[in-house]
């Protein structure tokens, strides 16, 4: 099946926030907070730049190795975590949750976004390698966000079975029966359908946690092209980010660095997140709860846990795993473990870091180059045809429903149901009546102006019922023009937001 592809400015679609617009197109607001532009220009420089912020590669790979065990080898997996011990192998990082079955469009876009970015830097850097890597967040617990998936329209819901703490961790035993519900509906029967049923029921039932069932599931699609996956959940991997968790305990230095930051951001843009006194959560299996100080003593959020300042030394040495970086310190771990020179995010991501830079340079750890993630919709050949024959153009599709009906009827009707012409000769003459009032008395301001609102509020309530009659005289056109919108944006929001990657699969 052939297709084509048309590009949209993000600025024109109406759904990116303002930082997101004016970073991908150069806003000079925004400069400040980022190192390099997200272009192969800025690229260069970050290549150039990252060799002065070496990571342990030999622990890295050794890790990888480890979480590897028990996968199915794919040879550009392989080549590539192998790769990775030499200091000319660079990474390209996307991050995301262990959302059930992936959750939403953008999970595979994020990733497929690394996979072709890594390609491309090949091509332009023959001297050297460019790994896609996938950065799973299994430590999050919003169960309510990680837990649900829709498809064909339906949601389903997994609450967990009652487990709590990191989802990653958390038994996939319960599944069994969404995923037989899941199942009834897939189709149409073929080779396709078969593969997909089993690839999901390997990946869910036959691992024994979500970030396992994840790992596998994002393996077996991607691992083909190469896609490096890491779980940040290790404990060795954690040992490595030590200094800055120790910093964060008994200084919390965090705080005063990205509150600056955000003051400064927070003149244009909205905050994306706040930091805390203590941005980590204490982690161990069934529970991921804040840290807090209080007095002498650091406690445990919602538990009886609490230490003195030696014995929190003494449970950070001997288990960094059980401590967990919140959104604030977590691309700071991301950074210090990977040989980083891009990173992929979408817009609330995009966003996040463009609060952290400042903090970047007090830990002297890398900052890479951020890059929005893709966005992609997918257009039916039946609603491709739809809106062709309605008139519009890709990019006019963005627009709200009301909108589009307007601009429909605006073409196509021999009698216009606008009176912008007719209001404003209207506006004017009233105008010219109000200044013959107050000429006369001035305290007639007041009545005069009163009565052209009067006046102009009539007009307006006339022309919204002449588009009233406009629009039941082409009820046909209106109501496809609802279909184009519900079908292509459910929810009145992005495709990509909404659905999952299984049905079009």
């Amino acid at each position: 099946m052939s297709n084509t592809f048309t590009y949209v400015p993000y600025q024109e679609t109406g759904y990116f926030s303002q930082l997101a617009t004016d970073y991908v197109s150069g806003h000079p607001d925004i400069a400040p907070f980022f190192r390099y532009k997200p272009d192969y220009q800025g690229l260069a420089q970050a290549i150039y730049a990252r060799s002065n912020f070496p990571v342990n590669r030999e622990l890295l790979v050794s890790v990888l190795k480890r979480q590897y065990t028990g996968f199915s080898e794919q040879a550009q997996v392989t080549d590539n975590i192998t790769a990775l011990a030499s200091n000319n192998t660079f990474t390209v990082c996307t991050a995301h949750q262990p959302n059930l079955l992936t959750g939403y469009l953008y999970f595979v876009y994020k990733i497929i976004h690394a996979i072709r970015l890594a390609e491309e830097l090949s091509k332009l850097h023959p001297d050297k390698n460019f790994v896609p890597i996938y950065y799973m967040g299994s430590e999050d617990a919003d169960i309510e966000e990680l837990g649900t998936f829709r498809f064909r329209g339906d949601k389903y819901i997994w609450d967990g079975d009652g487990q709590k703490g990191a989802v990653g961790r958390m038994d996939t035993k319960g599944l069994k029966a969404m995923l037989g519900e899941l199942f009834k509906y897939f189709g149409p029967p073929g080779k396709n359908c078969d593969d997909l049923q089993q690839l999901i029921t390997t990946a869910y039932l036959q691992h024994k946690t979500i970030g396992q069932a994840t790992r596998y599931l994002v393996h077996e699609l991607f691992g083909r092209f190469g896609l490096v996956i890491v779980d940040p959940d290790d404990a060795e991997l954690k040992r490595t980010f030590i200094p800055v968790m120790r910093e964060e305990l008994l200084a919390g230095s965090s705080v005063d660095i990205v509150s600056r930051q955000i003051e400064k951001l927070a003149r244009k843009y909205k905050i994306q997140a706040h930091p805390r006194a203590i941005n980590l959560f204490y982690l161990a299996d069934g529970i991921r709860e804040r840290i807090e100080k209080s007095g002498d003593k650091w406690i445990v959020v919602n538990s009886d846990i609490q230490w003195t300042e030696v014995s929190l030394i003494n449970e950070l040495e001997q288990h960094p795993e059980r401590f967990s970086p919140n959104v604030v310190l977590r691309g700071l771990f991301q950074e210090t473990i990977l040989p980083d020179v891009a990173f992929i995010g979408g817009g609330a991501e995009v966003a996040y870091w463009m609060q952290l830079k400042t903090l970047f340079d007090h830990h002297n750890v890398f900052y890479p180059a951020i890059f929005l993630r893709q966005s992609v919709m997918w257009i039916p050949p039946a609603l491709s045809e739809l809106y062709k024959k309605l008139g519009f153009s890709i990019a006019e599709i963005f627009k709200p429903e009301t909108e589009l009906q307007k601009d429909y009827l605006s073409k196509n009707t021999t009698v216009s149901w606008k009176t912008d012409e007719e209001t404003k000769a209207v506006e004017e003459l009233l105008n010219g009546i109000k200044k013959k009032a107050i000429a006369l008395d001035a305290t007639l301001e007041g009545a005069a102006g009163a009565a052209t609102a009067r006046v102009l509020h009539q007009f307006s309530i006339l022309e919204d019922k002449m588009l009233r009659a406009e629009k039941r005289k082409n009820q046909v056109h209106m109501d496809r023009i609802a279909r184009l919108r519900q079908s292509l944006f459910p929810q009145n929001g992005l495709q990509e937001r909404v659905e999952n990657f299984l049905e079009y699969y």
